[in-house]
């Protein structure tokens, strides 16, 4: 089996952010097995086309405009996740359209696709999160685990050092 979990968005468009920001949190939290990747992604558009080929799922965290309220996670399937791009949040979404569809063309398009995306309350230029994006990245990052054990991974929680030094 092969997943690839994948987080995109622009670091300098404030919460255009979110679905990097989303996989460095499962980075720096969780052990993967080796079957599973973690990408940023950035911005980058066609060139993920190898590394999207053939996944028997890919999960992807992005930002996305559903019309819902800034900070609210939505989560998308197959079919489903095509469509929303037609209305481009951000430069690189044309990519991530243009990458499916020629995933499609070329016979290697994922057997799953379950994209976790947070509504952005700010796309202008800046560096961080707003806030409410911000407290969005939890439960967005319990709809990745989710996605994963879907596809019969458990991720561990890496150990955290005890803080408590009375």
């Amino acid at each position: 089996m092969r997943i690839l979990v994948l987080g995109i968005g622009n670091l300098l468009l404030g919460d255009e952010a979110v679905g990097v920001r989303i996989v460095e949190a499962l980075e720096q939290r969780y052990r993967l097995p080796p079957h599973v990747e973690v990408l940023d992604g950035g911005t980058s558009g066609m060139e993920l086309m190898e590394m999207m080929a053939d996944r028997d799922h890919l999960i992807v965290a992005d930002a996305v405009l559903t019309g819902a309220a800034p900070g609210s996670v939505a989560v998308l399937y197959d079919e489903e996740i095509p469509a929303l791009f037609t209305r481009k949040v951000s430069p690189h979404q044309l990519g991530l359209s243009d990458v499916l569809m020629a995933l499609r063309l070329t016979d290697e398009f994922p057997r799953r696709l379950t994209l976790v995306g947070v509504v952005p309350e700010s796309l202008e230029p800046g560096i961080g999160l707003s806030t409410v994006v911000s407290q969005a990245i939890e439960p967005a990052l319990a709809q990745v685990l989710l996605a994963l054990q879907e596809s019969g991974v458990v991720a561990e929680p890496k150990e955290v050092a005890n803080a408590d030094c009375d």
